[in-house]
């Protein structure tokens, strides 16, 4: 179940595949929103879904010849694209080297792999929300024989006291910048170094989930060579935040990374060619990247005007979560059922041309009939005030009576 749901709010929240709720919706209910979703004329952003593949095939080829030589040679098992995509990367994030793999799953499985082999301590410690807990159907064990302890169980990013007081050796700490599944949390920069002190008194490696580390600057007041000082590895992803098609990077040593290309090939991820992944991540960096700190400061204007219009509704209980935002996405929590709520939201977006939230899932604790939804402003929310959240919001909210009634005659 817990993988079904991943799938779904992974697919609504990246824009990478087919957006569905339920993890039982019907193939005509996700052939609908998509609909919704792509005719739908004022949005706080567009997924990768909301355009056919025609339309994102002749983007790519709009901006292609903007990032890189045409001319050049396709790339033959690396290479090429491919390798100039990973010397940019290398110098955005300040780090000596730099593979790109298939995927982020893959990418962190090698890194935490190679760690251990080097400190001779397969124990990884990292959060119980974090991605490879989370939504990898135990791949660290399973796959590469790791084994996975969690100093806290709260919903944020572990403390420098619970990883320095923390009851068993481990030789990797692995910290999701930011955390997702807790709402897209960063501690403040004070607490992230403190946290990696802690983690080298005790003699162990510290290894960053970035795959969103790209939108974590405005919160840390640093830029991304800064930041990822403090690790021995970062993962960042291309199709997370900077709209690429797919793939991941690995970053740390060159000794690092030698060793994670032969892990890569062994793993499968040695790919024949992968420009079209490449072409799109080096145009999300040039066009994306430098955007980031005005999509965090739109969100925070959002996340207000979302908590002051519940207010002004009477709507009752409701959270925006964190408040303010870290990033530039956050979670709203509602107490009514997901179906209620994502058919309100569906119904906003067909009604009125308005996409303000899109999917809703249940809460996985908790009481009964609370649910959460995520939102992300990019590009096309920067146009929105907050007199216009209020608006959509007050629209949505009439939907949800209206969804409500009936339910309440029964």
């Amino acid at each position: 179940m817990a993988d079904m749901n991943e799938q779904a709010r992974s697919e609504a929240a990246d824009g990478t595949s087919q957006p569905d709720g339920p993890e039982d919706a019907a193939p005509s209910q996700r052939l609908r929103r998509i609909a919704a979703w792509r005719r739908a004329e004022r949005t706080l952003w567009r997924a990768g879904m909301d355009r056919s593949l025609g339309e994102q095939l002749a983007e790519l080829a709009a901006d292609a010849d903007t990032v890189t030589d045409l001319g050049q040679p396709v790339d033959i098992y690396g290479g090429g694209v491919i390798a100039e995509l990973e010397q940019r990367v290398a110098e955005v994030l300040g780090m000596e080297a730099v593979a790109f793999f298939p995927t982020g799953t893959m990418a962190q499985q090698v890194a935490l792999r190679c760690w251990a082999g080097r400190t001779g301590n397969a124990t990884v410690a990292l959060h119980q929300l974090a991605h490879p807990e989370m939504h990898e159907r135990g791949a660290l064990g399973a796959v590469s024989g790791l084994r996975t302890v969690h100093p806290t169980s709260e919903p944020r990013l572990p403390t420098a006291d619970e990883i320095r007081d923390f009851d068993e050796p481990f030789g990797t700490l692995m910290l999701e910048l930011p955390l997702r599944d807790a709402g897209y949390v960063l501690p403040t920069w004070e607490e992230l170094e403190a946290v990696v002190a802690a983690a080298r008194e005790r003699d162990a490696v510290v290894h960053f989930d970035g795959a969103r580390l790209w939108e974590c600057t405005s919160r840390f007041g640093r830029e991304l060579p800064e930041i990822t000082a403090l690790a021995d590895s970062v993962y960042v992803s291309f199709y997370k935040t900077l709209g690429g098609i797919s793939g991941a990077a690995l970053a740390g040593s060159a000794s690092l990374i030698e060793e994670a290309r032969t892990w890569r090939h062994r793993y499968g991820g040695q790919l024949f060619q992968q420009f079209p992944a490449a072409l799109s991540a080096l145009s999300g960096l040039e066009r994306e990247l430098p955007k980031l700190p005005s999509y965090v400061a739109q969100a925070r204007l959002v996340a207000a005007a979302l908590a002051e219009g519940f207010a002004e509704a009477g709507a009752g209980w409701f959270r925006v979560h964190p408040d303010p935002p870290h990033t530039h996405e956050f979670q709203v929590w509602l107490p009514y059922a997901s179906d209620v709520l994502s058919e309100a939201s569906l119904r906003l977006a067909e009604e009125t041309g308005v996409t303000l939230f899109r999917a809703w899932y249940p809460a996985a604790s908790g009481p009964p009939g609370v649910s959460f939804t995520e939102v992300t402003v990019a590009e096309p929310g920067l146009e929105w005030t907050a007199a216009d959240v209020k608006a959509a919001l007050g629209e949505f909210l009439k939907r949800v009576a209206e969804q409500e009634r009936p339910a309440q005659q029964e």
